[in-house]
Parts: structure tokens; C-alpha cells; sequence
């Protein structure tokens, strides 16, 4: 399979406990062949052209700049921070991001598989948006402005897990 895919949200993706309630989250699939260890994923995920110019924005709009070698410390568990991100959780194979405002997660997971006689690593790539509560009347939202980027945040979604795969291919 080189394609990405939507796909449903494993039970034991620590993105999961998301999936309830009045928030977004979404999961995207694709596969590469051979042996890809989960710290690789990452690094390649965060050092891809695509997300090097998301960096860029946050550095310049957000002041939370960020260098490929914190990319690397990242996926390699040494660093808990990393741009407008800080780990929330992490598995053997699962990473779980929180953004600085606590609103959106990014989720990274990698999954090994026979197909036939030979391996293949399976690359999750998912997200959560938390609902905004409105305090007056206490209802939870995503807000208008969520809704009218959700094309583009699945486009992006699909892109940058894209990027990822092509890199690990090299």
C-alpha cells in the first residue's frame, strides 16, 4: 500500500481517549515496506520539508522555535518539548502531543506486520481537536473557524504524513 487513508482509530491508540464527546479526531494510515522504528517515524515526520515550514510559522508567530536535532531528541525520548508541543504521553511504540493552548493533539504510531514474506511498518498519523467550553452557557464547541479549516486540516493531515513516508523511503 503506498496510499493514505483514513482509518479507524486503533482502541489502544493513546489518541483514543479523544474520540468521545463533542471534539474531532481523525487517523490516517499508510504503509512502507521493511523495518521503520517508531523514533524514525517521528524524526522523518518533523524534519520533512512540509513541516519544516510549519516550524518556520511558529517560530516567527508563536515564538516556539524549533531544529532538527530537537526532532531527533524528541523521537528519541530524551526531550518532552518540541515546538508548540510537549509530550502528553508516550508508549513503546506511540507518541501523543499537546499543543501550548491544550486544544489539538497530534498522535504517532507505528505497527509491524507480515505481508506474505515480507515486513512491512504500518505508520498511523492522527489528531484531536478538544471542544472550546463556553463559559456562559457552558456548552463545548469547536467554533466556526474550526469547521471552515477541517478540508484543509485533512489535506495537511494527508500531506504531511505523506512527506513522512517519502522520507523514510529514501
Amino acid at each position: 500500500m503506498s496510499t493514505i487513508r483514513p482509518h479507524h482509530l486503533p482502541a489502544h491508540a493513546l489518541l483514543a481517549k479523544y474520540a468521545n464527546g463533542a471534539g474531532y479526531t481523525d487517523c490516517y494510515l499508510t504503509e512502507i515496506p521493511g523495518h521503520v522504528s517508531h523514533a524514525a517515524y517521528v524524526e522523518a515526520f518533523y524534519t520533512t520539508a512540509l513541516f519544516k515550514l510549519e516550524r518556520l510559522l511558529l517560530a516567527w508567530f508563536v515564538s516556539r522555535p524549533s531544529s532538527d536535532a530537537e526532532a531527533k531528541r524528541l523521537a528519541a525520548g530524551e526531550i518532552n518539548s518540541f515546538a508548540a508541543w510537549n509530550v502528553e504521553e508516550r508508549a513503546a511504540n506511540q507518541l501523543l502531543m499537546c499543543d501550548f493552548q491544550c486544544r489539538t493533539r497530534s498522535w504517532f504510531m507505528t505497527d509491524q506486520i507480515r505481508n506474505g514474506d515480507r515486513e512491512v511498518t504500518r505508520l498511523y498519523f492522527g489528531s484531536a481537536v478538544v471542544p472550546r467550553v463556553n463559559g456562559a452557557a457552558g456548552d463545548a464547541g469547536l467554533g466556526i473557524a474550526f469547521r471552515g479549516l477541517l478540508g484543509f486540516h485533512k489535506a495537511y493531515s494527508t500531506a504531511l504524513l505523506g512527506s513522512a513516508r517519502s522520507r523514510l523511503a529514501k
